[in-house]
């Protein structure tokens, strides 16, 4: 087969991670796969996986009417027999470029937490939880497929060492060291760090604990300001923003616990250390023998109530500091339970059934969803392009940051539902 994988982006992200593992599992198996995205700091693990790239246009809109040229152009001059788009906007790009006009079978992966209403019902769909699968089935005409994030346990194992990322940042032996790995993003992850944060502010008046977020975005000031709140107040360096890490493999060995969700979990679990998963509304759970099912069907994710202050996860992380046996078995426990169910291996033998299904049975596009589709991406880059929206979002921007630099967390819940409503 001659497949082109198409990432949403190659920012570092555990979608983009999985697509390009899954597209070098599928090349090892003897077929020749191109990846297209528009560059960024992923590309050098592209090159890693020696697959062969081809850099997109970076036009803001979607679906972006040059790359759907694009597309088309790489469709017929690479003879493509299968286009694996990520997300909805590389979705849409593929269908108009190839799906329509070329015939060329069009899969999509949807990692994201809701079924998006973009996506043509004609276009088969991989789905990351059993939940999301059963709601797309619901809606869409095309097969759904349910395949978990798949984790690299050979590259990702318990072997290595996190001893000498204890040593740069300053670790004491006897410090219980905690670490996020995580995009400090507004949309899904803030929710999660603040409480992070202030978790370790009230653990840090009775235990020798550090937090260490590893990562980069959006966030990062406002974040770094809420943990310089902390470290005054301790007089010692509680809190600590150490930048995003291309290979954070050192950072999950290091810790005594990790803090995660989605792909940031499983690869910590495949590393064998004990984790918490958080989501947002104040959402946290360990990971562990009575929640693991919770988690193969909602993803390694959740909402909760929203409740203020961050005593739920405080509550989770105490008991596991004075117990080193526990987290041993937990770390143990996650191994195995991930190699079981999310190796990657595995995940690239559902995957090839999954392209064989679809190239044989791929169900004709209709005018009418083509039309439906561009009206919906074009309704929301209109909202999107609207000065109006843009200043009301840059608002509801400001004061979710100046929530999480030092004010009471979680922001108005008028302010936090609109932010919600403005970026789904």
């Amino acid at each position: 087969m001659r497949i082109l994988v198409y990432p949403h982006d190659l920012a570092l992200g555990g979608s983009q991670i999985n697509a390009i593992d899954l597209a070098a599992g599928v090349a090892d198996r003897g077929h020749e796969v191109i990846i297209y995205g528009i560059p960024g700091p992923l590309a050098d693990y592209i090159e890693e996986k020696g697959l062969r790239f081809l850099p997109a246009h970076d036009l803001k809109y979607r679906p972006a009417p040059s790359r759907i040229a694009q597309i088309a152009a790489i469709a017929r001059r690479e003879r493509l027999d299968l286009i694996h788009a990520y997300e909805w906007p590389p979705c849409l790009d593929s269908y108009f470029g190839a799906g329509l006009a070329l015939r060329v079978p069009l899969l999509c992966t949807v990692l994201s937490m809701q079924v998006m209403p973009q996506v043509p019902a004609s276009v088969p769909l991989i789905m990351g939880t059993a939940d999301l699968g059963a709601e797309a089935r619901k809606r869409h005409r095309a097969d759904v497929w349910v395949l978990e994030p798949p984790i690299d346990v050979e590259r990702d194992n318990p072997q290595i060492s996190g001893r000498e990322f204890r040593s740069a940042h300053s670790v004491e032996d006897e410090e219980f060291l905690i670490v996020s790995v995580s995009r400090l993003a507004l949309d899904l992850k803030l929710d999660a760090l603040v409480r992070g944060i202030d978790a370790v502010d009230l653990l840090a008046s009775r235990h020798r604990v550090k937090l260490i977020l590893v990562g980069d975005g959006p966030a990062r000031d406002a974040l770094q300001c809420r943990a310089d709140d902390v470290n005054r107040r301790h007089g010692r360096k509680v809190v600590a923003l150490v930048g995003a890490d291309p290979d954070p493999r050192r950072a999950y060995a290091a810790a005594d616990l990790v803090v995660a969700m989605g792909s940031s979990a499983l690869r910590a679990l495949a590393i064998g250390r004990p984790i918490i998963v958080q989501g947002e509304d104040a959402f946290s759970e360990p990971f562990d023998e009575n929640s693991c099912e919770l988690f193969l069907r909602q993803g390694f994710y959740g909402l909760a109530d929203g409740a203020p202050g961050p005593n739920r996860l405080l509550g989770q992380i105490e008991p596991l500091i004075d117990d080193p046996a526990r987290r041993l078995e937990l770390g143990q426990f996650g191994r195995a339970f991930v190699s079981r169910r999310f190796a990657l291996q595995r995940a690239v033998d559902l995957q090839l059934d999954v392209y064989k299904s679809v190239l044989e049975a791929s169900p004709a596009a209709r005018i009418s969803e083509a039309v439906r589709a561009a009206g919906l991406a074009a309704s929301m880059e209109i909202a999107n392009h609207n000065p109006l929206q843009k200043r009301r979002n840059r608002n509801l921007q400001q004061i979710m940051l100046s929530a999480a630099r030092s004010g009471e967390w979680p922001p108005p819940f008028d302010a936090w539902s609109a932010h919600r409503r403005s970026t789904a």
